[in-house]
């Protein structure tokens, strides 16, 4: 079986930054852990990064969130924590602008994943719109979120994220 971990932006700017939020800080343990075992599983690791550039006010996203976030280069774009000393460098990043990643879905596709297992940030935004692109991308593949590895500011929220990708066949665990 082909199996990958997915670490959705799992970023400074998301745990204590511009946009961090209390509880973040307390997936970093629990997501590291998570990379170590798949890759002494032999399993591939991947991450995403919200990348944004000096223009993000004048985006899309910028003019409903006037919050600079995760601008490329920046502390707040880094990997945080041990998630971030985690990584390889042979580990695949995604850059992307936007919550979701179209990139991101070709390359599932390319690599036919017959797992893909997601965690990071915001539950209910890029971890939800990433989970529905990996379906997407991967409509066989056994699509998991680890409910203990991923948050949100607002709670009602997170849970409803939670219910609606079990409502898409997302396996949700950990709850």
């Amino acid at each position: 079986m082909k199996s990958l971990l997915l670490v959705i932006d799992y970023q400074n700017d998301f745990v204590d930054g511009a946009l961090g939020f209390p509880g973040a800080e307390e997936l970093d343990s629990p997501i590291a852990q998570k990379i170590a075992q798949y890759h002494a599983a032999g399993d591939d690791v991947a991450f995403t990064l919200d990348t944004h550039g000096p223009d993000y006010l004048d985006t899309q996203e910028g003019k409903h969130l006037p919050v600079p976030h995760c601008l490329r280069g920046s502390e707040g774009w880094a990997l945080c924590g041990e998630t971030g000393k985690s990584r390889r460098h042979e580990d695949p990043v995604i850059e992307k602008p936007a919550f979701p990643s179209l990139k991101l879905g070709t390359w599932l596709r390319e690599k036919g994943y017959d797992r893909v297992e997601l965690v990071g940030l915001v539950s209910y935004i890029c971890v939800l719109s990433n989970a529905v692109i990996a379906k997407a991308a991967l409509p066989e593949a056994e699509i998991v979120v680890d409910a203990a590895c991923t948050a949100g500011p607002d709670l009602t929220l997170h849970e409803k994220a939670l219910d609606l990708m079990e409502t898409l066949q997302i396996a949700v665990t950990n709850r």
